[in-house]
């Protein structure tokens, strides 16, 4: 598990996570109230809402005005979310079932204490399996 999740609020803009997505250069980005989770972005959200033109030379005031929608128009509100003692096995197991590429971790209150990506996974299993086999 990751303890650095990179978070956005409701309110913030497609520009502010567009630019935390190119700075991190990571593909989840967690929409927080405080302390508690409410939604989840990924890069390919970001992608299919934010105009394919921006930054070329067609671009237009239209596509300029994708940057202006907030994080709550294009969040995932439907998580998958497990705990800080959910083994690797049953994360995993999760990620398959669910055809998803990350797990934020939460408290019983819903509080965020972190996130879980199929690479945090794929380490911890070639940190258990010997070399070379």
């Amino acid at each position: 598990m990751s303890t650095r999740a990179v978070t956005v609020t409701m309110d913030d803009s497609l520009a502010r996570a567009r630019e935390l997505f190119n700075e991190h250069h990571f593909h989840h980005l967690l929409v927080v109230q405080g302390p508690t989770l409410l939604g989840i972005i990924s890069d390919r959200d970001l992608l299919k809402a934010v105009s394919p033109h921006i930054g070329t030379l067609s671009e237009t005031d239209r596509d300029r005005a994708t940057l202006n929608k907030r994080a709550h128009q294009i969040m995932s509100r439907k998580l998958i979310t497990v705990a800080a003692d959910t083994t690797v096995e049953a994360a995993a197991q999760l990620l398959l079932e669910h055809r998803v590429s990350c797990l934020p971790v939460v408290t019983t209150a819903g509080l965020l204490e972190g996130i879980i990506t199929w690479r945090d996974l794929l380490h911890e299993y070639l940190r258990h399996t010997p070399a070379g086999g």
